[in-house]
């Protein structure tokens, strides 16, 4: 499996589940009678980002590996969602980011050198970054935000964390 298959299909999908959290939440708050966006800034510890930036820390590592190894430009966001409205529409962002790359974008990257900003000179290859880091920070922060929508009633389970799975006959 290459880069590509391994991260942008995957990412999408993730977002797209993510997506779904919140609209399941925005029903569970009107069926309990009390505003959604109460749920921003709720968070798991005091020492954890809240739920806003939950999302948009998965949105911006979701933008990031493709344009990391594909060594292309990602859009920006200013970091001022406050609504679930807002969060729905960072999420289609990034959505239609990740849709502009095809296979051939990642000729190399598993080789490509990869310097994050707080590494001072230092790098590791796109395979390593995907595998050692990057899926495993973007899953983090997606966790995060079930586990503080699960924390506050929200009604999700293990099949809505996981999302659709190919099955065949």
């Amino acid at each position: 499996m290459n880069l590509f298959e391994l991260t942008v299909p995957q990412l999408a999908k993730t977002l797209r589940t993510l997506d779904r959290w919140l609209k399941t939440a925005e029903q569970n708050a009107e069926l309990r009678k009390f505003p959604v966006d109460n749920l921003v800034q709720m968070r798991l510890a005091p020492d954890q980002f809240p739920l806003v930036k939950q999302v948009q820390t998965a949105c911006d590592n979701a933008k990031f590996i493709p344009g990391r190894l594909s060594a292309k430009d990602w859009p920006s966001h200013a970091d001022t969602e406050t609504t679930f409205e807002q969060l729905h529409v960072r999420i289609a962002a990034v959505l239609s980011y990740l849709d502009g790359f095809k296979p051939e974008d990642f000729a190399g990257a598993e080789e490509r050198k990869i310097s994050l900003p707080w590494m001072q000179g230092k790098w590791m290859t796109g395979a390593e970054y995907v595998t050692q880091f990057a899926l495993p920070n973007f899953y983090f922060h997606v966790t995060l935000a079930y586990a503080i929508l699960r924390h506050n009633g929200v009604p999700l389970g293990k099949t809505d964390f996981i999302g659709s799975v190919p099955m065949r006959d």
